[in-house]
């Protein structure tokens, strides 16, 4: 099978959880989605970058990040990914908000001025989380190259409405929850 193929069985073994929950967007559903069963475990996280590498090749970008907590797991697996290609990509780590000490960075990591940026998430129902990284990258003087998730459950059109491309390695379908 191709990583692509293995990632989405693993998805559909590991990170399916049916039941009533309640989604960050404040939406209720049938089932959630845990990626973080996913971006977290030894043998899927290397197949998450090499299949985001793969999904955004020809967006030219050198760094690679989005909002803590979902966004993180996800950006590293890039970054190891493209260095066993042999390219470099940084990754970076967007807080919710500046932190009030230290250097009072809301981006962690290498700087992300001037360069061109990949904004990630594990899974996106309305945007609102990759969508706040974007702005807060903006605020920084990146240049957003466009939005990579890892499972869409409907952030597509927000995200394209927001003036950016978006790619999802996933849908709701492909994972037969549609």
């Amino acid at each position: 099978m191709s990583d692509r193929e293995n990632l989405r069985q693993l998805i559909k073994d590991l990170a399916v959880v049916h039941g009533k929950v309640v989604l960050s967007s404040g939406r209720e559903a049938d089932y959630y989605v845990d990626l973080r069963r996913i971006t977290l475990h030894h043998a899927a996280a290397p197949l998450v970058g090499r299949v985001l590498l793969d999904l955004t090749a020809d967006w030219g970008y050198d760094a690679v990040g989005g909002l803590t907590l979902g966004a993180d797991p996800v950006a590293t697996a890039v970054l190891h990914a493209a260095a066993a290609r042999g390219h470099g990509v940084d990754a970076f780590v967007v807080r919710k908000q500046g932190k009030a000490h230290g250097l009072q960075r809301r981006i962690e990591g290498p700087d992300v001025a001037g360069r061109r940026v990949l904004a990630v998430e594990d899974t996106s129902t309305t945007g609102g989380s990759v969508l706040d990284a974007v702005e807060a990258l903006r605020a920084e003087g990146a240049e957003v190259v466009g939005v990579a998730v890892v499972v869409d459950r409907g952030a597509g059109d927000a995200v394209r409405a927001a003036g950016l491309e978006y790619r999802a390695a996933y849908s709701l379908a492909d994972l037969d929850l549609a």
